[in-house]
């Protein structure tokens, strides 16, 4: 990796990690789906108006707009629906633990259903990982966590694993900022539904920490980290930009202690580290060959 994709995938896991404290200040203060709906509205439109602006055609190949929805619905709509839902009951360290989680899933999917074989290092980090989340939830549930809305943060990280594994052909063709407009506009409209079955009538609770978290929500984590993301992938692949998710709980906890004052303890950074290092195992296995 050169200096570029290093400054690149560094800039990423902050800001895909401090996506879910700030998720946390927003459904604070206002109902979770419609926040998210007009999220990646705001997303979406600015999103077209850059990538006019960088000279994208906003037609994109078939198998773009393949990728595209499925990334949208699994990831926006399904990955970050859900885990807005859930942190109105789910502190933004234990959510960003789950998620960080991820690239764990990736490699479970691979074995299990696409009969991917791993080295032993591969499989220790698997082990390793699985461990490290059962330390963590362990006493969390122990400490009264609400499990219905870990619950839907796990079915949240399963859907992000899968939209993980169509990346690959939605960063390909180019016109990048065009499919992370579209999926965020094709989001958008599965979110207003849903907000309007299960939200309405919407209050808002208008305060200075809700706007400025729900700004900085929607075009630092939802706009510039989804763009670096398919940068990243498209300039050293997907298996090393995947490797830089490892340092997600890391950041993830230490911005939420941070900026929301959650407390931690020490079964928490054991399993953090746990994770970190399995997840850095699974990557780190992928580039060995097979006999």
């Amino acid at each position: 990796m050169d200096f570029k994709s290093i400054f690149l995938g560094l800039v990423f896991v902050f800001l895909w990690s401090s996506a879910f404290t700030s998720a946390r200040m927003i459904v604070m203060d206002a109902p979770p789906f419609a926040a998210l709906a007009i999220r990646f509205v705001l997303s979406g439109v600015v999103g077209l108006m850059i990538a006019r602006w960088m000279g994208q055609s906003w037609r994109l190949t078939p198998a773009q707009w393949r990728a595209t929805v499925i990334f949208g619905i699994c990831q926006n709509t399904i990955y970050l629906g859900l885990n807005f839902y859930a942190m109105q009951t789910v502190e933004a360290s234990l959510a960003t633990i789950i998620a960080a989680a991820m690239p764990l899933a990736v490699a479970v999917i691979g074995v299990v259903v696409l009969r991917d074989r791993l080295p032993l290092l591969g499989i220790v980090g698997l082990i390793a990982g699985i461990t490290g989340v059962a330390i963590i939830m362990s006493a969390r549930i122990s400490g009264g966590v609400d499990l219905i809305g870990v619950a839907l943060c796990f079915v949240a990280m399963v859907s992000l694993a899968v939209a993980t594994l169509m990346v690959r052909s939605a960063s390909s063709g180019g016109n990048l900022m065009t499919v992370v407009a579209m999926q965020m506009l094709l989001s958008a409209a599965l979110l207003a539904v849903v907000s309007g079955l299960t939200e309405f009538p919407i209050t808002v609770n208008w305060t200075p920490r809700l706007i400025t978290a729900f700004l900085y929500t929607t075009f630092f984590p939802g706009l510039l980290a989804t763009w670096i993301w398919f940068v990243l992938v498209g300039c050293i692949g997907a298996v090393k930009a995947a490797a830089y998710h490892f340092l997600n709980p890391v950041f993830g906890v230490a911005v939420a202690a941070v900026l929301l004052g959650e407390a931690l303890s020490w079964l928490d950074f054991v399993g953090v580290l746990i994770i970190a290092g399995g997840i850095l195992a699974v990557q780190l296995s992928k580039q060995q060959k097979l006999p």
